[in-house]
């Protein structure tokens, strides 16, 4: 099955992330120091601490601790006992650091903070997957990321097990009302000169193997829209019993064409949105609505 670009641990994710640690160092520091720190704590003291999940959860971003110690200049050695992906639960070591105390109480609320958001969207979208195990659909998430945290988000969603949805206008094409409105043309006209246009592109932007998606509100739109054949449509706001019947529709007319069942998609009705047949179901609550894990930093005594 052709699929959008999946999210991985690479230089661009971890530019964004080296990005996002410098504001939050700004934060915390505006270019001075932990004056707290620095007036309780010897300069040479040095200790061991761990960071534990308080409460279960799904680990993701394990390299972004390391990332903040080396941005903030600590003088810190970062010990993983977890891998990105892992279930864990509450009470599970998730890393040890050792090093300067002062660079350690530093830098804490800025790792636990990275850290704590990355692994609350991961637990998020795997109570998604598992709810539609059993089923043909899978799960995405959407663009409706916290700016500036978009790659970090989707792959946070990814290491739940969610897969990743276009990461940005660039890497696929969906066509929604508003675009219909502004060309004024149809559905079916927009797919066909849409696919043209791709299909001319040439030089340094080849765009012909980039996926094709129409976003329809209602059956008559997805009848028309079908014989031009996308190769995702995406379903708006329908309620179980209409995508039903817009599965039995696409599969009469249209059965290579994949369908994304999208909005208003909540966990207690999911197995039902599921349970219509649509391949694709896509969550803006995986990102903008998950809440951060409880992580906290225990010190080793003695």
């Amino acid at each position: 099955m052709q699929d959008f670009q999946q999210i991985q641990w690479d230089q661009r994710i971890e530019e964004d992330c080296r990005t996002l640690i410098k504001l939050a160092v700004r934060e915390d520091l505006d270019q001075q120091q932990d004056w707290t720190t620095v007036a309780l704590v010897p300069a040479d003291h040095t200790g061991s601490a761990d960071i534990v999940a308080r409460e279960p959860g799904v680990v993701a971003g394990i390299a972004a601790v390391a990332m903040v110690f080396d941005e903030m200049q600590a003088k810190i050695a970062v010990e993983p006992k977890v891998s990105d992906a892992d279930v864990v639960a509450a009470g599970t070591v998730l890393a040890t650091l050792h090093g300067n105390v002062r660079d350690l109480l530093t830098c804490e609320r800025t790792v636990l903070n990275l850290w704590a958001r990355l692994m609350g969207v991961a637990t998020l979208a795997r109570q998604y997957v598992e709810e539609v195990q059993g089923t043909a659909a899978r799960i995405y998430d959407t663009r409706k990321t916290t700016p500036g945290w978009r790659r970090l988000e989707k792959y946070a969603a990814q290491c739940g097990g969610a897969r990743n949805h276009r990461t940005g206008l660039f890497d696929a094409i969906l066509i929604k009302d508003n675009h219909l409105a502004q060309a004024t043309i149809n559905p079916q006209d927009a797919v066909t000169r849409t696919r043209q246009f791709l299909q001319d592109s040439n030089g340094e932007h080849s765009l012909a193997g980039l996926l094709l998606e129409i976003e329809v509100d209602t059956l008559q739109q997805l009848a028309a829209v079908l014989p031009a054949q996308p190769d995702i449509v995406l379903l708006d706001n329908m309620p179980p019993a209409t995508l039903r019947e817009a599965v039995e529709m696409r599969d009469k007319l249209a059965p290579q064409v994949q369908l994304e069942a999208s909005g208003g998609v909540r966990l207690e009705i999911l197995r039902e949105i599921a349970a219509a047949g649509v391949e694709r179901i896509s969550v803006g609550a995986l990102t903008h609505s998950a809440r951060s894990l409880d992580l906290g930093l225990d010190w080793h005594c003695g």
